[in-house]
């Protein structure tokens, strides 16, 4: 595979890139930030079509899939791409299972409990349907937050798919006048900018039309939460990003013994500066895409040690995905995927799975949580 055909990350992730930026009030949509803005608001479409080519050949199991791809934009992946796909989807479901006490060997009184998702920059992403399908055995509220362009195109397709419908069930949803948010009692789409939450992470005064205000309305802060972000955190300055992350664990779910457990699971590439990132970075500087965290966090050690940062100090792990693919799936498993199609970039595929990564981290609070202290299966801290 030569250099200019390094795939980038667009064609590997599926939660990342999906507009986050601004909500209604944001910047200039007509200002150059605005038009940064909007590459990479597009990039949904090709996590959707990522998700879709791993679907319909075999990878993974996701009857919604289709449901979220835009009508024409359906293409087959190169096989190490479909494979990328599969291990980190398959990762952070592991890791989700856990926390939500879906494992066998879950804790009972752990797997009671009523628990929360909130998923920063959720795009077309399908996992709330697939998790909204599994009650009333499990009792979740799910949160996604994103720029109202691309929640405009998702709740228009659960307008229009009694699949997506009836995942919902037969609550009521409300949906605001301008179609860029929506309510139920389980399900949640935030149409905010997360550079204003930012902002009150740092501190700052709210106003009168403060996003997270609104956000604060829904969002019960008294359940265990999982914080999710797949490729999202990396778009936004080193400084803002920050604040996002500290929006949530000091003004939404600060510290103390009477909260409950918060949990994080990030999605980013890592090691930008071997030959392989170079060139990934430079293939997404071609469509005006930059990582703006990626050299703040660029190994496996530094992003366990931004975990740390920002308080979660009873666990902390990252692994790449290449370890993921070798460690997290089971011999069996891997002859299933590896029988789907030919992979005969295995050279290439090791490099690609080197330069993403998982990191998750929780810290306790009124309830001690153990489901991921097994998950002793990581490299040594770089």
């Amino acid at each position: 595979m030569s250099a200019s055909q390094i795939p980038n990350l667009n064609t590997l992730r599926r939660g990342g890139g999906r507009g986050r930026f601004r909500a209604r009030g944001g910047p200039d949509s007509s200002s150059s930030s605005g038009h940064k803005d909007r590459v990479v608001q597009g990039t949904d479409n090709d996590a959707s079509v990522s998700r879709l080519s791993a679907v319909e050949l075999g990878y993974l199991e996701d009857p919604f899939a289709r449901a979220l791809t835009p009508m024409g934009q359906e293409m087959r992946r190169l096989p190490i791409i479909n494979r990328g796909t599969y291990v980190r989807t398959t990762a952070i479901d592991q890791l989700v299972a856990s926390f939500l006490g879906l494992k066998a060997d879950s804790d009972p009184t752990w797997k009671a409990k009523r628990k929360q998702i909130i998923s920063l920059g959720a795009g077309s992403d399908t996992r709330v349907f697939r998790l909204l399908s599994l009650r009333p055995a499990l009792d979740i509220i799910y949160h996604e937050i994103d720029f109202a362009v691309n929640n405009t195109a998702k709740i228009k397709a659960i307008q229009g798919t009694p699949l997506l419908q009836r995942a919902l069930g037969q609550s009521q949803v409300n949906i605001s006048d301008e179609g860029d948010e929506l309510h139920s009692p389980a399900y949640h789409i935030h149409a905010v900018d997360l550079r204003t939450l930012a902002q009150k992470g740092k501190g700052d005064e709210s106003t009168e039309r403060d996003p997270g205000r609104r956000l604060q309305d829904f969002v019960d802060t008294t359940l265990p939460t999982l914080l999710l972000s797949e490729c999202c955190l990396i778009y936004l300055s080193p400084n803002d990003a920050a604040g996002v992350v500290r929006y949530f664990t000091h003004t939404l779910f600060p510290a103390s013994q009477e909260t409950e457990t918060l949990a994080l699971v990030l999605y980013e590439p890592i090691r930008p500066d071997d030959a392989f990132g170079r060139t990934m970075v430079a293939n997404l500087a071609t469509r005006g895409i930059q990582l703006q965290t990626l050299h703040q966090y660029a190994s496996l050690g530094a992003q366990r040690q931004r975990l740390r940062e920002h308080g979660f100090n009873d666990g902390q792990a990252a692994a790449d995905v290449d370890f993921l693919w070798e460690r997290w799936v089971a011999e069996e498993e891997k002859e299933r995927v590896a029988a789907l199609e030919m992979l005969d970039e295995v050279e290439e595929w090791k490099l690609l799975a080197q330069h993403y990564c998982v990191a998750w981290a929780w810290r306790d609070g009124r309830t001690r949580f153990t489901g991921w202290r097994d998950l002793d299966n990581q490299p040594a801290e770089e």
